[in-house]
């Protein structure tokens, strides 16, 4: 099978794999490209409500596959940045599930995402110092809003790689699992995700990641949505909530 992205939906979840694994799930320029307009259509799709990236196997991603980047690394370096960019912007929870090595653009697209959960053993790594490359300036950001400087520094400086209890240590993961655990943990954790409200992950999103221009429309989409009223009759009434609002008018993502 070509390199590629796969993806599916069940139970109001996408699942995203990065399939690679004669190179670890290293990332091919087309793969890189493909990732906006996938994720684009995923926003599009009322039946998804999060969204789970991983990789093929035992391996989440060791970074870029240098032998598919041709071109200059500027040219390299926008393909990344426009597909990392693309997810943190998705509007729905996204949750990276991390097996084995997550480095270089690999570490970006799980930085990129909302959550990150590993498996015990996962490693981790920022890799630029290694060839000599200014690592994005967004990347950076958002690795520092992640971890703080000092650990963003150590990352970014050494370019070593951190185990995945270190990676809880310094909030670069919010949960390491056992390594028979991880798939039923996440399976667990995004039924949470896609009962609630997806009124509240999306306003919480962008007020999270330092938005501010919106609180005019996120009170006027709770005003129109119904959610808060169907949240306080179901827990008056003792049943599981049934929201219904869902991301309205969404443009692409990709850039």
């Amino acid at each position: 099978m070509e390199p590629q992205l796969l993806h599916s939906v069940g139970d109001g979840i996408a699942t995203v794999v990065i399939h690679h694994p004669a190179k670890r799930n290293a990332m091919t320029a087309g793969m890189w490209r493909a990732l906006p307009p996938l994720l684009d259509g995923l926003a599009a799709d009322p039946a998804v409500r999060a969204v789970v990236l991983t990789g093929e196997g035992d391996t989440f991603c060791a970074g870029a596959d240098i032998s598919t980047l041709r071109g200059s690394s500027d040219e390299a370096q926008g393909l990344a940045v426009r597909a990392e960019d693309a997810l943190a912007a998705f509007p729905k929870p996204t949750l990276a599930a991390v097996r084995g090595y997550c480095v270089g653009g690999g570490s970006q697209l799980a930085a990129a995402c909302d959550l990150r959960f590993a498996q015990a053993g996962a490693l981790f790594g920022v890799t630029p110092a290694k060839l000599g490359i200014v690592y994005p300036a967004s990347a950076t950001r958002r690795l520092v809003s992640l971890v703080g400087p000092a650990t963003a520094k150590y990352l970014l400086f050494s370019g070593e790689l951190i185990d995945a209890e270190h990676a809880l240590r310094t909030g670069l993961v919010d949960e390491v699992l056992a390594g028979d655990e991880l798939d039923k943990r996440v399976a667990q954790f995004t039924r949470v995700l896609a009962a609630r409200s997806l009124l509240t992950q999306a306003s919480a999103k962008e007020f999270a990641n330092g938005r501010t221009d919106r609180d005019a429309h996120w009170a006027e989409q709770a005003r129109g949505s119904g959610d808060t009223a169907e949240g306080v009759a179901a827990f008056l009434e003792r049943r599981p909530p049934r929201f219904t609002w869902t991301t309205p008018g969404f443009g692409p993502i990709g850039g």
